[in-house]
């Protein structure tokens, strides 16, 4: 089950049943189905709250993902930073959907194992999130 939880900042308007379809699809080819992932949408100040709390790091980010998947389950917390996204989409001239979708996928491929801490892996990630944004467009998403 994928859920969407709001905490300090108010909810995105989200297609909740077509992204989650998404997720599912995108979660089996990488040889894994989805048990419980909860996005929690919050702002900046509750993302860096978050992050020095249980990493112990001191800066702004986007996403945080608190995994707790089994060998074939993804299941996971992916804390989302709206504020973060809405600034990342202006920097790089996406739309905030756009972003956002990205933002969704990245936190499911960390839940697949992948990481992101490499040049290398960043490059990975990145083509996994480009995959996975054109399976969105097949499956009917919008742009």
């Amino acid at each position: 089950m994928v859920c969407f939880i709001s905490q300090d900042i108010e909810k995105p308007a989200l297609n909740e049943r077509k992204i989650s379809r998404w997720i599912r699809a995108v979660a089996a080819g990488y040889g894994f189905r989805v048990g419980n992932i909860n996005y929690i949408f919050c702002s900046d100040e509750r993302e860096l709250e978050v992050n020095r709390q249980f990493l112990g790091h001191d800066y702004y980010t986007d996403v945080i993902t608190f995994d707790y998947s089994t060998a074939t389950t993804l299941n996971g917390d992916i804390f989302i930073s709206l504020d973060t996204v809405r600034s990342n989409a202006a920097t790089v001239g996406a739309t905030f959907d756009h972003e956002l979708r990205r933002i969704l996928i990245h936190g499911v491929l960390h839940l697949t194992g992948q990481g992101d801490k490499t040049p290398e892996t960043k490059t990975e990630m990145t083509a996994k999130e480009e995959k996975a944004l054109a399976l969105w467009a097949q499956l009917g998403g919008e742009s």
